[in-house]
């Protein structure tokens, strides 16, 4: 459980949930998305390929972190969110809030 920052092809930020993003890991995430901003990082990815669950907390966490990104003039695009994800995202109406992709590759494609 955890979470890594890698830089694609193109210069696009990716960052990889594994595990949960929970009450007990949000703010890594947060701290781990804050210094790709403040290294210049302009075009972040959060992919959910390997994610199981988020809990509320979780879902403030990224509301947090779009708006952090939308100030630094950034975007922001989520991948790989799991059925049970993906209407968790549709029930609570963020489906609105974020563009999400399938895929990573999707994504990427769609900066």
């Amino acid at each position: 459980m955890g979470f890594t920052q890698t830089k694609d092809a193109s210069g696009v930020a990716v960052v990889q949930v594994e595990g949960q993003l929970i009450v007990g890991n949000r703010q890594e995430l947060k701290a781990l998305v804050q210094a790709a901003i403040d290294a210049g990082e302009r075009r972040i990815l959060i992919d959910f390929s390997r994610t199981g669950y988020i809990d509320s907390s979780g879902l403030g966490a990224l509301v947090s972190i779009s708006k952090k990104i939308r100030e630094a003039g950034g975007e922001l695009r989520l991948s790989g969110l799991n059925e049970d994800l993906r209407s968790l995202f549709e029930l609570t109406k963020l489906d609105t809030l974020f563009a999400i992709a399938e895929t990573p590759q999707q994504a990427l494609s769609s900066f």
